[in-house]
């Protein structure tokens, strides 16, 4: 029976539930209840079964686990799966309640002793294509694929992919009935079944379409020449037990009828229990208010194409009428500065959206509009302040527009700063991932329509008909999670004033920093390379000396090896696996010892500065601007600081001769200097301001020199009597307080014992005592409420602030101290952001901001207005925030960067 006589069969789904909560718990986000306990693979989990119940409307529907022990094939084979790992804690304690979840939900769940899911899944799809029934298998296990005919077809619900027989061939290389020959080949690492030596899917492959099955190869097995010969020889009496191993048993005796898996009702009181022990409680309002639990199924969508004027009309009308809506770009590029527009979609409620193709140019493509013509017409309405708009990452498509000659205004919601602001932590920010979270929707991906790797089209190349659902769902799915977030953000007035007041407007000043650049002087960058090109080589030569022959500095393993096993250095830190560590950290103790970890560190870090700047910086400079443009993004860091990437400037280092130099390539063009206001020890003035230490403050508002004044309290002495090595030590408390260093970093640092570091910090607290009380009331404050906040309300959630693992709670008691200071820091550089914007628009001064780094500012300003732009900035970050100390903003002036600062 072919797939199309059974397209009105009865359908069963059955789902591989360890499939679904072992990769659940690798790709999603690590949540947590307030009490600590993790829920991040049950969300997953219930999210797919919701959306795949919703999407495939079927007869029957079942998930099945596998049970605890050991299976039949353990009797088989001692070894089977002896090399899997046990399940990690976090996720064995989200069993139990996904279970009860399952359970409650109405759907039917199977676990049989000694059985494996897959035989139990084999047995139960074979039964039911001989009574009629199509069959989908959501797993994401390639064994399944033996199992795929005409009637039973594979889905994977992470990815979206489908599998029928034409699938598996164009996948695998060989038919379904091949994939247990194939399989046995191969062998399986995961489950510890062996293959044959050195046969790898290709060869696999190879033998299986020249000999046609694993019988006919094994009786030409003569005939094959060379060392896999060999190999398959001295294999086949191995063979019969890895071909048993991999084959899924279809023809077992279950004690369960096909009628058994038809789902019931599910048990609201249940689930609403449920769903409030695990804060689930998106789901929570949707069962209470009898809204839908899952996403609407696609064939509720009404997209539309629009390919000529009188749709067109039609819509403007609608965009216009509308309180607000949705809005998206497709283009060229992901590159802001060089992308120019395919198409735009629109949406003005769920469900409802609609794309204009402008610029797909593929052979045979159908005539669309006039590109030049409809953004004319879209212009009046995309630069209207009245008309407001929400997008998801509206600044890249603010920058994309601008390429057209349109300033995008109104720009009222961003659905991915909405997330960021209401959970910077419990999501990827991304419109796909939080589109699964918020609505239950697994959207089209981009590789979908594209594809993948050096074969992915540019969009002007995807067909129109593939491209307008998927830019379509996009405008549409933007809308329904903006409904979603925005009364979620909307109900708390702090979370509301820094979407509102801080992180909205701040969109639009980014966009101009990044469109206005940076200029760098590429000549001195590659001479920089030139010279650091040779002083590796320096380095790799003393590096082969001190090893006593040569080996590669780029390869752990080897390093590994010439360290611990050739020269016999203490091993300071082990991997996960077990084997001593060549990371950093390590290298860093050792180095104080020895001359090859301190070469090796060297190595690292000129390589690193000659592979990320200066090689790749003057490869990044606009041939159209002449400058550099990065992209900062406000929605990565949990704490509220701004990121930089396509370059990063945001490490690069200051306190290295080479990171200087690579600085000093960032000048001033002719008839200007830089400009760099970066505020002074602000995350130490904004810890005196939470703390309201009486000593911190005082010493602030004296304007002292708080790690000497810091020194003289610790050690008991007049400031004139600090020494620089206790001043040294004040500012390694000062600042390892705040990012909540122990005494055993502390001792480490300084070079000390520990148990003088741990003086060192008793004295501390005991002269700083609001200090200790700030750290113990914060600690206290955020395992109560499971976040912590920023002097304007800005929060950060810490999932796992109550885990049971010691080590993930002590960090996330870490963060918790030393997030609201970096977090206000990063909003008080953000007002500033703002207020420096809103002068050089009202004035017009000779000035313009092109960075920001950290705490620090940069500007390119003509030479007759330094004076006067200088005063005028440090005025303006200095009022930034009112804090219970003054803040400080040093300015520095120069041709070049580090001049500057």
């Amino acid at each position: 029976m072919s797939t199309s006589t059974v397209a009105g069969a009865p359908t069963l789904v059955l789902v591989d539930g360890s499939s679904y909560l072992y990769r659940a718990f690798h790709a999603l986000p690590g949540l947590a209840t307030s009490t600590g306990q993790p829920t991040g693979a049950i969300h997953g989990v219930i999210s797919m079964l919701q959306k795949l119940q919703t999407e495939a409307q079927a007869e029957l529907f079942a998930v099945v686990f596998d049970p605890r022990g050991p299976t039949t094939r353990d009797s088989w084979f001692p070894d089977y799966k002896a090399h899997r790992p046990s399940m990690p804690d976090d996720l064995g304690a989200q069993v139990a309640p996904l279970n009860s979840l399952i359970d409650a939900l109405g759907i039917p769940r199977i676990v049989f002793d000694g059985i494996e899911a897959d035989d139990v899944i084999g047995t139960l799809a074979r039964s039911a294509t001989k009574s009629g029934y199509r069959v989908i298998i959501s797993t994401g296990d390639k064994d399944f694929a033996q199992l795929v005919d005409a009637q039973i077809e594979l889905v994977n619900t992470m990815d979206g992919t489908r599998l029928d027989p034409a699938g598996v061939q164009a996948k695998f290389g060989v038919a379904p009935s091949q994939i247990v020959d194939y399989l046995t080949l191969i062998g399986d690492a995961v489950d510890n079944i062996p293959g044959v030596p050195k046969v790898g899917p290709k060869t696999a492959v190879k033998w299986l379409q020249e000999y046609g099955s694993l019988d006919a190869l094994i009786a030409q097995a003569g005939l094959i020449k060379g060392v896999v010969g060999d190999n398959l020889r001295n294999f086949l009496p191995q063979l019969p037990l890895s071909k048993r191993l991999v084959t899924i048993m279809d023809e077992l005796v279950l004690p369960l009828t096909l009628e058994s898996l038809k789902p019931r009702p599910a048990d609201r009181a249940a689930l609403a229990q449920l769903y409030r022990e695990y804060e689930f409680k998106t789901w929570l309002r949707q069962l209470e208010s009898d809204e839908p639990q899952v996403a609407r199924a696609p064939s509720a969508r009404n997209y539309e194409t629009i390919l000529t004027r009188e749709q067109l009309a039609a819509w403007l009308a609608r965009l216009a009428a509308a309180p607000y809506f949705a809005f998206d770009t497709e283009t060229t590029s992901l590159n802001y500065i060089d992308a120019r527009i395919v198409g735009v979609s629109f949406a003005v409620e769920p469900n409802h959206a609609a794309y204009i193709p402008l610029a797909h140019d593929y052979l045979g493509a159908p005539t669309q509009l006039p590109r030049d013509e409809v953004l004319a017409t879209l212009k009046p309405l995309l630069e209207s302040e009245a008309v407001l708009k929400l997008g998801h990452n509206l600044k890249y498509d603010k920058s994309v527009l601008c390429n057209h000659g349109i300033t995008l205004r109104g720009i009222h919601y961003d659905t991915m700063l909405e997330s960021y602001v209401l959970n910077s932590t419990a999501s990827r920010h991304d419109l796909d991932s939080l589109a699964l979270k918020y609505l239950s929707i697994n959207t089209i991906h981009f590789e979908e329509v594209a594809g993948k790797g050096a074969n992915q089209l540019t969009f002007n190349q995807v067909p129109v008909e593939t491209a307008a659902t998927y830019a379509a769902e996009d405008a549409d799915v933007c809308l329904q999670l903006h409904q979603d977030l925005w009364p979620k953000i909307e109900i708390d007035q702090a979370l509301a004033s820094v979407f509102a007041t801080i992180e909205m407007p701040l969109l639009s000043v980014l966009s101009k920093i990044e469109r206005q650049g940076v200029l760098i002087d590429a000549e001195q960058l590659r001479a920089q390379s030139r010279e650091l090109g040779a002083k590796l080589l320096e380095l790799e030569g003393a590096a082969h000396h001190a090893a006593g022959g040569e080996f590669n500095l780029g390869s752990p393993k080897q390093i590994q090896e010439i360290l611990f096993d050739k020269l016999g250095l203490p091993v300071i830190e082990k991997t996960p696996t077990g084997q001593p560590s060549t990371a950093e950290s390590a290298l860093q103790v050792l180095a104080e010892n020895y001359e090859l970890p301190r070469l090796i560190l060297e190595y690292r870090g000129l390589s690193k500065l000659k592979s990320t700047y200066t090689d790749k910086l003057p490869l990044e400079i606009n041939p159209a601007t002449g400058r550099i443009h990065t992209s900062y993004h406000q929605a990565v860091a949990a704490t509220g600081r701004l990121s930089s990437a396509d370059p990063n400037l945001q490490n690069i280092p200051i306190r290295t001769a080479e990171g200087r130099r690579i600085r000093q390539a960032f000048i001033a063009p002719p008839g200007q200097v830089l400009v760099a206001a970066d505020y002074s020890q602000i995350e130490l003035r904004i810890m005196a301001h939470l703390s309201g230490d009486t000593r911190l403050c005082a010493a602030f508002a004296e304007g002292a020199d708080i790690h000497r004044a810091t020194a003289a309290e610790v050690f008991g002495l007049a400031l004139a009597a600090v020494s620089d090595e206790q001043r040294r030590a004040a500012k390694a408390i000062n600042f390892g307080l705040i990012y909540g260093m122990s005494a055993f970093g502390l001792a480490r640092q300084l070079g000390i014992e520990r148990a003088a570091a741990q003086a060192y910090v008793d004295l501390y607290f005991a002269r700083y005592p609001g200090v200790k009380q700030y750290m113990d009331t914060i600690r206290a404050r955020a395992h109560e409420q499971g976040y912590v906040e920023t002097v304007f309300g800005r929060r950060l959630y810490l999932p796992e602030i109550n885990s049971r693992n010691v080590q993930r709670r002590q960090y996330a008691e870490r963060t918790a101290i030393n997030a609201p200071m970096q977090g206000t820091a990063a909003d008080i550089i953000k007002r500033a952001m703002l207020e420096v914007d809103r002068w050089l628009d009202a004035e017009r001064p000779p000035v313009c901001l092109t960075m920001q780094v950290h705490d620090e500012l940069v500007f390119e300003v003509a030479h007759d207005a330094v004076e006067a732009s200088s005063q005028r900035i440090r005025r303006i970050m200095v009022e930034a925030a009112s804090l219970s100390v003054p803040l400080v903003v040093d300015i520095g002036v120069g041709l070049n960067w580090d001049e500057a600062h």
